[in-house]
C-alpha cells in the first residue's frame, strides 16, 4: 500500500522533487490552431486523420461524430512539433526513461533522458474513478489484458504501472474526455509503441487533477499557445516505495 499512499497524497520523504513549478510552451510560435467543421473527414489524409486524433484526444470512430475540431494552420512539421508538453524537462536528463501524463490535458509524453520522444492522448478515470496523480513505475505488460473487474472489458497491450490498485496503459477507446475506470487509455497505435519501448522498473509521473465541471481545455485554440503547466510534480519512487505483483 506504499506506493497507493504516495500516489494519493503526492509526497513522500526522502524523494527528490521532480519540479516545484514549470511553465514551458511546447509549441513553437508559427504554429497556431482553430476550430473547423468535422465534415467532411474525407478532406483530411490518413496522416492527418492521425494527428487530429492526437490534438482533439479521440479516436477515430469519436472523432467523426464531432461537430468541429480543433485543427492546425500546417501540417507539414514532425508529429512531435504538435505535442502540447514541453520537448525537453531538464530535470530528467539523468532519467533513461521517464513517463509523464498531464491530467488536465489528458496527453502522455515519453521521454529519454530530458528528450521527448513521444506524445499522444489518453483518456484517464472519469468522474468517480479518478485516476489519482502521484509517482509510479511500469512493472509488468501483457498481450492482452482481461480486466478482473469484468470480463468483458478486454484491453490490448497492457503495461501495468500500479500492481496494488491494477492501473496500467493501454488501447482502449478515446472519447475525447477523461472516462475510464482509472487506467491510462490510450490509441493503439501508442499502446503498442509504449508496451515495446518502456521497461520495468521506468518512472511514471502522473500530474494534476482532470477538471470535470469546465469545458475541455484543447478545444480553445488559445490554450494552444500557453502550453502546459506541470507543477509540483514529483520524481518517481525508490524501490521501496514499489509494491511487487503477487
Amino acid at each position: 500500500m506504499q506506493l497507493w499512499r504516495n500516489a494519493k497524497y503526492g509526497c513522500a520523504k526522502g524523494v527528490v522533487v521532480f519540479a516545484s513549478t514549470l511553465c514551458l510552451s511546447a509549441q513553437p510560435t508559427h504554429i497556431t490552431y482553430h476550430l473547423e467543421p468535422t465534415e467532411p473527414l474525407s478532406r483530411f489524409s490518413p496522416k492527418q486523420r492521425h494527428l487530429l486524433q492526437k490534438l482533439n484526444r479521440a479516436d477515430a470512430t469519436h472523432l467523426s461524430r464531432w461537430k468541429r475540431l480543433i485543427v492546425p494552420n500546417r501540417w507539414d512539421l514532425e508529429e512531435l512539433a504538435y505535442s502540447p508538453l514541453p520537448r525537453f524537462i531538464e530535470q530528467l536528463a539523468d532519467r533513461p526513461q521517464t513517463v509523464v501524463v498531464d491530467l488536465p490535458a489528458q496527453v502522455f509524453g515519453a521521454y529519454e533522458f530530458q528528450t521527448l520522444v513521444r506524445w499522444g492522448p489518453v483518456s484517464s478515470g472519469g468522474l468517480g474513478n479518478a485516476t489519482p496523480p502521484g509517482r509510479y513505475r511500469l512493472n509488468w505488460n501483457a498481450r492482452v489484458r482481461i480486466s478482473s473487474v469484468d470480463p468483458s472489458w478486454i484491453m490490448p497491450w497492457f503495461f501495468n504501472f500500479d500492481s496494488v490498485i491494477g492501473y496500467g496503459f493501454h488501447e482502449y477507446t478515446l472519447p475525447g474526455r477523461a472516462a475510464s475506470h482509472g487506467c491510462i487509455r490510450l490509441l493503439e497505435s501508442d499502446a503498442k509503441w509504449l508496451f515495446h519501448w518502456g521497461r520495468s522498473g521506468t518512472p511514471v509521473i502522473v500530474h494534476g487533477h482532470y477538471d470535470f465541471s469546465n469545458p475541455r481545455p484543447w478545444m480553445e485554440p488559445t490554450w494552444w499557445s500557453r502550453g502546459i503547466t506541470l507543477s509540483g510534480a514529483a520524481a518517481a519512487p525508490s524501490d521501496s516505495d514499489i509494491e511487487e505483483p503477487e
